[in-house]
C-alpha cells in the first residue's frame, strides 16, 4: 500500500472494516474465464472457506478437492458445502486438511488454482509441485500477493485504495456490514516476495507462463501443461 498519513490509514481502516469485500472472490470470475467450460479433476490449494472450490465443481466432471492448512476453515468450507451455499450439484466436492508446504494430493489434475495463498508456501518449489501434477493440458492458475517495491506497484497501490472505498461501499449498499464474508476470516500473513522475483521464478519454473500485476494488490499466473 502507498504511504499514507497514520490519522487517514486509521480512517481508511475503520471504514474498510465496516464495509468489507473480498478482493479474493472478486477475481473469481476471472479466473474462471481462464479455464474449460468443463474439464475433469480439479485441486484447490489454499481453499478456505471453499467459495472457488464450489465453482469449480460447477463444471468439474471428476470432482474438486481443496486443501487448507488450517481445520477451523476447512471445517467451515465443508458445512458451507454441505448447506447448499452456492451450490454443488452431482460432482463430489471435498475438504481436506493439507500442509502445501509439505505435499500435495496426488494427481494428475486437469486443473489447479491456488489464490492468495503462494506467498504461504516455498514459491519454487510449490510451482513445481504445480507443474508436476497437472495433466497433459492442464491449466494452472494463481491469483497471487506481493511485496509493493517499485513505481507500478505504488501507482496500482493508490488507485486501490480509492477504488476499494467504492466497491466496499457499493457492495456494502452503504450500510455497516455485520459481519465479515466467511472468506475473509483465514489466517493470513504479508507477502515477502515482490512481484520482479514472482516474475523472474514463475518464468524459470513455468516456460511460457504469462505473469501480469493487478489491481487491489494481487498478480496472477497463467500456465497451460504441454500436450505431450
Amino acid at each position: 500500500m502507498p504511504l499514507i498519513p497514520p490519522r487517514l490509514l486509521r480512517a481508511l481502516e475503520s471504514f474498510n472494516s465496516a464495509h468489507p469485500w473480498s478482493h479474493n472472490a472478486h477475481y473469481h470470475p476471472w479466473l474462471l474465464r481462464q479455464l474449460p467450460r468443463r474439464f475433469g479433476r480439479a485441486l484447490d490449494v489454499g481453499c478456505g472457506s471453499g467459495d472457488l472450490v464450489r465453482l469449480l465443481a460447477a463444471r468439474s466432471t471428476g470432482g474438486v478437492e481443496g486443501i487448507d492448512s488450517d481445520p477451523q476453515i476447512i471445517a467451515r468450507a465443508r458445512e458451507l458445502t454441505s448447506s447448499g451455499v452456492s451450490g454443488v450439484s452431482g460432482v463430489p466436492a471435498v475438504f481436506t486438511v493439507v500442509d502445501a508446504r509439505a505435499e500435495i494430493p496426488a494427481g494428475p489434475y486437469d486443473v489447479i488454482t491456488c489464490v492468495a495463498a503462494l506467498h504461504h508456501l516455498p514459491f519454487a518449489e510449490t510451482l513445481t509441485r504445480f507443474r508436476d501434477q497437472l495433466a497433459p493440458g492442464g491449466t494452472l492458475v494463481v491469483v497471487g500477493c506481493a511485496r509493493e517495491e517499485d513505481a507500478v506497484d505504488t501507482l496500482l497501490g493508490a488507485v486501490s485504495v480509492a477504488l476499494n472505498l467504492v466497491v466496499g461501499w457499493v457492495k456494502n449498499r452503504g450500510r455497516r456490514a455485520a459481519s465479515r464474508p466467511v472468506a475473509m476470516t483465514a489466517v493470513t500473513r504479508p507477502p515477502e516476495m515482490t512481484f520482479a522475483e514472482v516474475r523472474r521464478e514463475a518464468i524459470r519454473v513455468l516456460p511460457r507462463v504469462r505473469p501480469r500485476r493487478w489491481l487491489f494488490w494481487r498478480y496472477t499466473l497463467v500456465w497451460r501443461a504441454p500436450l505431450a
